[in-house]
């Protein structure tokens, strides 16, 4: 995984920033003659463009956790995007979603999941909610999930989404993703879909002891990476994962960060 650049979806307090094609055009684990199994465990019944998606676009990159495959498989990402858009649910690609947003592309998604190594009744926290989907695919691995969008059109849309595929348990909330959700802190995981030039403050603090957060962070056009970071002794340590590009944290007001 390491060296690829990853263009990942803006969602809730964020712009996702396109660039067509270049996820699937760089990444380095070379071409593969014939489709990687998938695990028993995530053979189920599923939409087979759905199913197709996560073989050769997931699980052939790499992402190897089964918990987060079948999540992949059964969160109809199909209903994630506009009707229009529906015939390239399951491309290799972000989506437009609506108010200068995207839907990302399958496997970002699936490897910032990966990357927060979730267990079942953790606390999680997104910042950039976006579609929804992003959520739904959290909540496929844990039923503590708190979500905080900055556009307020895409939150109730969301959140209605949600609500009608069944994942009406996931607390979405209309606000400023930098700030975090103090009254529901602290939080196993936080996953945020928007760089900003540092680590926001607020969101270091409400990480639980043992928890980790995955985030973009740099300038926008400069070079960006992808970390993983874990708080230990109420320290917290930062680990690079992949060179990336989002758009700035969007702040209320307009302002970025």
């Amino acid at each position: 995984m390491r060296g690829r650049l990853a263009m990942g979806r803006a969602g809730r307090g964020c712009l996702w920033l396109a660039a067509s094609g270049l996820a699937a055009a760089l990444w380095v684990g070379g071409c593969r003659t014939e489709e990687p199994p998938v695990p028993q465990s995530v053979v189920t019944p599923v939409h087979e463009p759905r199913r197709v998606m996560v073989m050769t676009q997931i699980q052939a990159r790499g992402v190897s956790d089964e918990r987060v495959l079948a999540a992949m498989q059964k969160v109809p990402r199909e209903e994630f995007v506009p009707e229009e858009q529906r015939p390239y649910a399951f491309d290799d690609r972000p989506l437009p979603i609506g108010e200068g947003q995207t839907i990302s592309q399958p496997y970002i998604v699936a490897l910032m999941t990966e990357l927060l190594d979730l267990k079942e009744g953790e606390k999680v926290l997104e910042i950039g909610t976006g579609s929804g989907y992003q959520a739904a695919v959290l909540a496929e691995l844990t039923p503590e999930v708190y979500t905080i969008e900055i556009v307020e059109t895409l939150g109730k849309r969301a959140e209605e989404t949600l609500a009608r595929l069944g994942y009406a348990d996931v607390r979405v909330k209309i606000g400023d993703g930098y700030k975090g959700w103090p009254e529901h802190a602290p939080f196993d995981a936080i996953i945020v879909t928007c760089a900003p030039q540092q680590v926001p403050q607020p969101l270091k603090d409400q990480l639980r002891e043992g928890g980790r957060m995955v985030i973009p962070v740099g300038p926008q056009w400069t070079g960006q990476t992808l970390y993983v970071l874990r708080k230990k002794g109420g320290k917290v340590r930062e680990e690079e994962v992949i060179p990336v590009r989002f758009v700035p944290m969007v702040r209320e007001g307009g302002g970025r960060w």
